[in-house]
């Protein structure tokens, strides 16, 4: 029997917190006139102020969608039914990874904490596969880590995965992206695009290779009221130390002098990092060239971008010849009006938009900054060496720029997978909220069009890598860091 919204109820029921004071009520439900204006107000938004609303989706196409939507609504929607039924197909059609929905700032407060129900199984996913990396119902010896999962209620795998796509956002086709969402977390996308089941059809690969099936529980997080458990008391850290820890989490150095290898893991170029970044790479540089390292690994495995001008800073380290941001940067509005109330930061981002464009004959407003000028390397600390680029589907935004600016280049190679974000281009910059009137669900919208330096055609590919280093069964069951391993065999091997 299928528990389609269940996990509501549960979260009342599974709980280690009480109620919000908020008195917050995820089973509210909106009227079909109440969703129907968000949604509208949402397209209107779209049409008038999103820059690639039709880059990769037909104008007739996205009309189509949009009208679709709009007469599906006939029945009142709790918020979640209404963003994960309406919101995450719409945003997934526009094939923009910066355009994407969120829920309440009510419901992220309410969720907080909660033990909902869910499917039992966490897997690595790419192409039609799928592979368990943990199963939460521990106590199930049959399933395990390095399983080979084959169906789910039913669904084959290929026509699982092909349907969760349509709820999640990219650039152009680049789907990567899409393989490690659903790899980080499965229970969290199945539940929310097929809803709870109380018990689950699983088809698996068994130890000698005959496909069988078996049903497998919901997974509910328990709480132990039988023993009182003794508590841990750790030892307080102190600011210091939590701060070194957070920065830790998003950058760090390694060098291995036997190696003669130095590896940078970098998760962000976030303006949250700001004079820490600027300080880590000119630490990080100037220490790779007074110890003599010949080799450079850089991780962008998990880097999602940010700040611009961080990325140029790296690459001032890396490129060896001028470089621009792009061949075309635009916006297709000077101004938020008239729906500025919905923007979250509206003042900044009008004010960003007045300042930084101009109009020019295409009819759109561009930022002329990073159309023109030119970046330059550094002559001091910068690296000659080889340098190996780790990358996969989280790559992205800026991070995509870099892996273009950087690509080709002698010393370079790039190792992993395609990245998610766009090699041609892709739509960022300024990336707003707006929250709908009604539901209070978010929708984030790029204000930009960017399209890459010495763009590549327009095919809705991500950067490949040089080298290409797929997941295989055997690297998830023994949890064994593929890429970075061949890599690293790769250095010895012309080392040796």
């Amino acid at each position: 029997m299928k528990y389609f919204f269940f996990f509501i109820i549960s979260a009342f029921l599974f709980t280690s917190c009480s109620v919000s004071k908020s008195n917050y009520n995820p089973n509210k439900k909106f009227s079909p006139l109440e969703l129907k204006e968000d949604l509208s107000l949402a397209r209107n938004i779209l049409e008038k102020k999103h820059p690639s609303l039709y880059w990769y989706t037909p104008k007739d196409s996205m009309n189509l969608c949009f009208d679709s939507l709009y007469t599906s609504i006939k029945d009142s929607m709790t918020e979640l039914q209404f963003g994960w039924n309406i919101l995450a197909p719409l945003t997934s059609r526009i094939r923009c990874g910066h355009t994407s929905f969120g829920m309440s700032k009510g419901w992220n407060e309410f969720i907080k904490d909660r033990r909902i129900p869910s499917f039992p199984l966490y897997m690595k996913v790419w192409s039609d596969t799928m592979v368990v990396s943990v199963n939460l119902n521990r106590k199930d010896s049959l399933i395990k880590r390095g399983t080979l999962i084959t169906s789910v209620n039913g669904i084959k795998n290929k026509d699982l995965i092909s349907k969760m796509f349509k709820y999640m956002p990219l650039d152009g086709y680049a789907d990567n992206v899409s393989y490690v969402r659903l790899s980080s977390n499965f229970p969290f996308f199945h539940r929310n695009i097929f809803g709870i089941y109380k018990n689950y059809r699983v088809g698996y690969i068994d130890s000698t290779g005959i496909e069988k099936t078996t049903l497998l529980p919901m997974y509910v997080q328990e709480i132990d009221t039988t023993k009182k458990k003794k508590k841990i008391v750790l030892p307080k850290k102190s600011r210091v130390q939590r701060m070194l820890e957070r920065r830790e989490s998003f950058r760090s150095l390694t060098i291995d002098t036997t190696e003669n290898t130095a590896t940078i893991y970098l998760s962000t170029f976030s303006k949250g990092e700001g004079k820490r970044l600027r300080a880590f790479f000119r630490q990080s540089f100037k220490k790779i060239r007074k110890e003599k390292v010949k080799n450079v690994i850089l991780d962008l495995r998990s880097n999602g971008g940010g700040d611009i001008g961080m990325y140029i800073l790296l690459t001032k380290y890396l490129r060896k010849t001028p470089f621009k941001v792009a061949d075309s940067t635009y916006a297709v509005t000077k101004t938020l009006k008239p729906y500025s109330k919905y923007f979250k930061q509206r003042f900044i981002n009008n004010l960003g938009l007045f300042i930084s464009t101009k109009k020019k004959k295409d009819g759109n407003y561009h930022f002329g900054y990073w159309e023109r000028h030119f970046f330059y390397p550094k002559t001091k600390n910068h690296f000659n060496g080889k340098l190996y680029v780790l990358i996969n589907g989280p790559t992205f935004s800026a991070s995509t720029l870099f892996c273009n600016a950087v690509k080709g280049q002698d010393n370079v190679v790039l190792a992993g997978e395609e990245t998610g974000g766009g090699w041609h281009g892709n739509s960022g910059i300024f990336i707003p909220d707006i929250t709908l009137p009604h539901t209070h669900l978010r929708l984030r919208i790029p204000l930009f069009r960017l399209v890459q330096y010495n763009h590549v055609p327009k095919d809705g590919s991500g950067i490949p890598p040089e080298m290409y280093v797929p997941p295989t069964v055997d690297a998830v069951k023994n949890i064994v860091d593929r890429k970075m391993m061949i890599v690293k065999e790769m250095i010895r091997t012309k080392k040796g």
